[in-house]
């Protein structure tokens, strides 16, 4: 074959797969969002490379993968102006259909669990999931608050908990059988329950936070649900149990973006748009550990499973920041794209 005609083919892609063979999905894979490029790439967290990117559609902000580690499920987000869901298969490194969510617009927070997707719509003020069994959306609620933005599922799928910017507020959701309506502050009935069978009813308790409530995580032990809050720079504190507010305090991070505790519940990271610094909290004292100079602002947050790292994602400076959790100290960058954003683990079973 002369070089004339290898470069054609080459330009074509025609002898790309042999030439640029991508790496194998590691069994335990990093991913990282790219909102610029609207990629989603594949790293191997322990020697920190990128093995392949996929292109996963327009503003691409939250993205969770599949309990068995094969699939990843991407929000495209748009402010309301998109309404799919990207799906990729993290195995064969490569896109499949989107799954289009029609009149559910701006989808941003996602969740998986019960073998489902579970995601928030804040053009639609609502909660839903889909059944990839069945190829649907099967269940969809209304939240009745602005901007539904991130979700929580428990593992036994009976509580939902959701931050909603706009209206300052938090929303637990509780499911229970129809004998059970009318238990809290707001009951909401999808209209099921035909054929005899108890109608499934969720009561949704709604509390006031501070000013844009954006980030939030459940504390490792399940018993407290922390807020921050981005217009006030305040953190919320609720007794999930209770459904109540315990303490909201002034934590400094105007901006902030996300939180997130460490797996050991001993600390709470807040990442934060509007300025350079990560907060580092003392889960029991509330007072600052540390403050981080990481870049321009970052955003999302993703703890390594063994306790050992923290990767942030700077979306000013387009970079990912790796940062020790015994020293907190940054030791590494990763570049996985502009604009970085979600981050999640999939892990291979």
């Amino acid at each position: 074959m002369n070089g004339k005609l290898l470069l054609i083919l080459t330009s074509f892609g025609l002898l790309a797969p042999r030439i640029f063979r991508a790496e194998s999905t590691p069994a335990q894979a990093l991913l990282v969002l790219s909102k610029s490029d609207s990629t989603l790439a594949i790293v191997e967290p322990s020697t920190l490379k990128v093995v392949a990117r996929i292109p996963v559609g327009p503003d691409p902000h939250e993205v969770i993968a599949s309990d068995d580690g094969k699939l990843a499920y991407v929000s495209n987000y748009g402010g309301g102006v998109y309404h799919t869901i990207a799906v990729v298969d993290l195995v064969e490194q490569k896109a499949l259909p989107a799954i289009d969510l029609g009149p559910l617009r701006g989808p941003h927070g996602l969740e998986f669990g019960g073998g489902k997707v579970w995601f928030t719509a804040e053009a639609a003020k609502a909660i839903g999931s889909y059944d990839p069994s069945v190829n649907k959306v099967d269940w969809v609620l209304g939240t009745s608050q602005n901007r539904t933005h991130m979700i929580f599922v428990t593992a036994n799928l009976k509580r939902i908990v959701t931050s909603n910017v706009n209206s300052g507020t938090m929303s637990i959701f509780e499911r229970v059988d129809g004998a059970g309506a009318g238990r809290g502050s707001g009951s909401l009935v999808p209209g099921r329950g035909s054929g005899g069978q108890p109608q499934e009813v969720w009561n949704e308790s709604v509390i006031s936070v501070g000013k844009g409530p954006e980030g939030f995580d459940v504390s490792p032990d399940g018993k407290e649900i922390w807020v921050a809050n981005a217009q006030d720079g305040t953190v919320s504190v609720i007794d999930f149990a209770g459904k109540a507010l315990s303490q909201t305090f002034d934590a400094r991070v105007v901006g902030a973006n996300r939180l997130k505790f460490t797996p050991d519940g001993k600390r709470v990271f807040i990442s934060m748009l509007r300025g350079s610094d990560l907060a580092v909290i003392d889960a029991t004292t509330r007072k600052d550990v540390k403050r981080l100079n990481i870049g321009h602002g970052s955003a999302g947050i993703l703890m390594q499973l063994d306790g050992s790292r923290a990767y942030v994602a700077c979306t000013p400076d387009n970079y990912v920041a790796v940062i020790d959790l015994h020293t907190l100290e940054a030791t590494g960058r990763l570049d996985a794209g502009r604009q970085p954003d979600g981050l999640a683990w999939a892990v291979r079973r």
